[in-house]
């Protein structure tokens, strides 16, 4: 079964188990996918509302680019967790002839490279979801403050605990590689600060 398709219950119990995965990676995936799903919820809970009349189709737009990204980053839940998974099966590959150690090294390399793109692609998500919420700012429901708020902490954090899951893992790559991810990887991370840290003060200006 899914991860995605467990209780949210019984989800929270295998995370909460000594089961390694899903772990750090498909937890901040989630959370990102939750913080933009009240964005979304934000600019339905706008439209229709006389006093933002003005703002019906940038809702709209809103919406549509929001559940976009929710989608994905409800796959990546699962994606983050069959990365973890790949990396350990090539660990466990037999190691006894050199042809053997040869494979083994190349898959742990390969499963490596996926194990960071995931949550790399998680980032890049939550910087995407930030952006639906910047295009909000000063045009929905602020009875929804609150909400949105949230919605940007959830972002915010699904970016900085899917870097944690990059930088674990980008030791294992080749050093061009890892030197790649970490210099796009810490631009990205500089502007979901600086983006979330502007979309938090604008709800907290509004509660």
């Amino acid at each position: 079964m899914k991860l995605i398709e467990m209780t949210v219950n019984d989800y929270i119990s295998l995370l909460a188990s000594n089961a390694p995965a899903p772990g750090g990676g498909s937890a901040s995936a989630l959370s990102g996918a939750q913080g933009v799903g009240l964005i979304t919820m934000v600019a339905g809970l706008t439209i229709g509302k006389k006093k933002y009349l003005d703002y019906t189709q940038l809702c709209e737009e809103a919406i549509a680019e929001g559940m976009s990204v929710k989608n994905e980053l409800v796959a990546q839940v699962d994606r983050d967790t069959e990365a973890f998974n790949l990396v350990s099966a090539a660990f466990k590959l037999p190691k006894e002839t050199d042809e053997e150690k040869a494979v083994r090294r190349k898959a742990i390399a390969d499963a490596t490279l996926v194990a960071t793109e995931e949550p790399f692609r998680t980032m890049e998500l939550a910087l995407e979801g930030l952006k639906v919420a910047d295009r909000l700012v000063g045009k929905f429901n602020t009875n929804c403050g609150s909400d949105f708020g949230v919605g940007v902490l959830n972002l915010r954090s699904c970016a900085h605990g899917a870097w944690l899951n990059v930088l674990i893992n980008i030791s294992g790559l080749d050093e061009a590689t890892a030197a790649d991810f970490k210099s796009r990887g810490s631009a990205m991370l500089a502007e979901i600060d600086a983006m979330s840290d502007r979309l938090y003060n604008a709800a907290l200006e509004i509660l």
